[in-house]
């Protein structure tokens, strides 16, 4: 039997700036939430590189890294990405080098690929926001375009959003960044990656010389691939061995094609499996309305972005923004696909959300951005986010439950009494509400079975075990575990099964003797 997956929560950090708010605080406010995000048990912060914006301060992420290093004491550090459109491969290497040097073990370099200029005939098309960040510059992925929002167990999949650089005046900025960036004509992808990675092991040569970077050579990073479509980035970082991050927060529309064109590319390399972080966007509070309020500004900030002509702006506060309503047809449009993928709410909202798209894409570990007008707001969130998915409890196969449950746990069944009449019931499991979960505990709140008891929770699918399971770890039970798919893979799985059920679900029990179907006995 397999063990339940431990996916770990890491932060995409940008810096942004508020209306009103210095660039410099801005800046020390990414280093807040640096710490922060150590404290609440992250595993990385990643800096964006994100130039000439006057939403966002991020702009130098070895800078960041560094200073984010010396203020923490576990967490890594690293770049979300660095663009080999206006950095050398030797430069970024030689940057975070140095970062690692005096942090060995704990930073990584992400990188990107260069920006896309707008095409000479005014063509209109690329799957990238202007102004976005190398990752985000990819073309086509070689599928069929899809014209539909889909649903994907549980996770919304936007139609991908294609935009128009046909508009002078965003061509004429576009072009003039590039010229104050200092973009550079990149050679192709592998070669840049291949280039840091040689450099790293000491064999790097060009034009038949010799060539050696010593803050590169033996340096202690680990490289990175960020790709937004099932392109290149994607492929070459399969091909390499290296591990990708999956871009869900900005082009959501492509990351089931991002993620499939990885695994399908790879081979060991750099590492031995594949490993894919998956980006998302999210805003937690205390609860659902006061997020949703918190996050109204955003379509405005996402509009500024897609618009291109001055790029984002400065993160507006609540309140001061233009009704959604009062949008016209066209600008929804732009950034639908933004906020459908945005996982805004309590904390219970956003881990459901976040849950979702683990299982659809097979994330090994979920990279998680937050804006918000308020630095105070998106340090909460963050915390908030943490402590919920530590309450989480692991998701398992349904073969690997029905080991857990013939093995002695206490299987319990939250499935409506309606649920279980029209698809049939379990043998020996526990049958309670999932909205009366008291019926697991005498009237003092003594659970009824040891709080290390094994325990495994069914329902229709996990959007309906995932809330039990995580309210029963905050009652104190220790080993929880709900069933991937629910009843119809508990029933696909060959497990044992009955006709409807013929009895209404059981009144909460009055003792403990009668509550002695949750002792963890044989099950048939």
């Amino acid at each position: 039997m397999s063990e339940p997956k431990n996916v770990p929560l890491s932060v995409l950090e940008l810096a942004p700036v508020s209306v009103g708010q210095p660039g410099a605080e801005a800046v020390r406010a990414a280093l807040d939430v640096a710490r922060a995000a150590d404290d609440a048990g992250y595993r990385r912060i990643w800096f964006a590189q994100h130039h000439l914006s006057p939403g966002v301060a991020s702009a130098q992420p070895a800078v960041l890294a560094a200073l984010a290093a010396e203020r923490t004491t576990r967490i890594r550090v690293g770049s979300g990405a660095v663009l080999l459109g206006s950095t050398t491969p030797l430069v970024g290497a030689e940057q975070f080098g140095t970062v690692a040097a005096a942090h060995p073990g704990r930073v990584d370099l992400g990188v990107g690929r260069a920006h896309v200029i707008p095409p000479a005939d005014g063509a209109a098309g690329a799957e990238r926001e202007p102004g976005g960040s190398a990752s985000d510059a990819e073309g086509g992925t070689g599928t069929p375009e899809r014209t539909e929002t889909r649903v994907v167990d549980g996770l919304v999949v936007p139609r991908p959003v294609r935009f128009d650089l046909s508009n002078p005046a965003l061509k004429r900025r576009m072009l003039a960044h590039f010229g104050i960036v200092g973009s550079r004509d990149a050679g192709p992808f592998r070669d840049e990656l291949e280039a840091i990675l040689a450099l790293r092991d000491g064999s790097f040569a060009s034009d038949g010389l010799a060539f050696t970077s010593p803050p590169v050579e033996g340096a202690a990073f680990d490289l990175w691939v960020l790709a937004s479509s099932g392109g290149e980035s994607a492929r070459v970082a399969g091909e390499l061995g290296l591990p990708l991050a999956a871009n869900y927060h900005v082009a959501p529309g492509n990351v089931l094609d991002t993620v499939t064109a990885y695994r399908d590319a790879f081979r060991p390399g750099v590492l031995a499996e594949p490993y894919v972080v998956v980006s998302a966007d999210v805003l937690v509070a205390e609860t659902g309305a006061r997020a949703r309020e918190l996050g109204a500004p955003f379509a405005d900030w996402v509009r500024s972005i897609r618009t291109g002509v001055d790029g984002a702006i400065a993160f507006p506060a609540p309140g001061t923004t233009t009704p959604w309503e009062e949008w016209s047809e066209e600008d929804r449009a732009l950034v639908a696909d933004r906020l459908e993928s945005r996982f805004v709410g309590s904390p219970d909202e956003v881990v459901a959300g976040l849950e979702a798209l683990v299982r659809a894409t097979g994330a090994d570990e979920l990279l998680v951005t937050t804006e918000a007008f308020d630095p105070a707001d998106r340090v909460r969130s963050f915390e908030l986010l943490a402590a919920a998915w530590a309450e989480r409890a692991p998701v398992q196969p349904a073969s690997d439950a029905g080991e857990r449950v013939s093995g002695g746990a206490v299987l319990i069944d939250v499935r409506s009494a309606g649920g279980r009449a029209a698809t049939g019931e379990i043998p020996g499991a526990r049958v309670t509400d999932r909205n009366r979960l008291e019926t697991l505990f005498d009237d003092g709140g003594t659970p009824l079975v040891s709080l290390d008891t094994p325990i495994v929770v069914v329902c229709g699918s996990v959007n309906g075990s995932g809330p039990v399971a995580r309210e029963l770890r905050r009652r104190g039970f220790t080993d929880v575990t709900h069933v991937d798919g629910g009843f119809p893979a508990w029933k696909a799985a060959g497990l044992p099964t009955s006709d409807a059920a013929t009895e209404p679900a059981p009144a909460e029990p009055e003792s403990a003797e009668d509550a002695r179907d949750l002792e963890p006995a044989a099950r048939a």
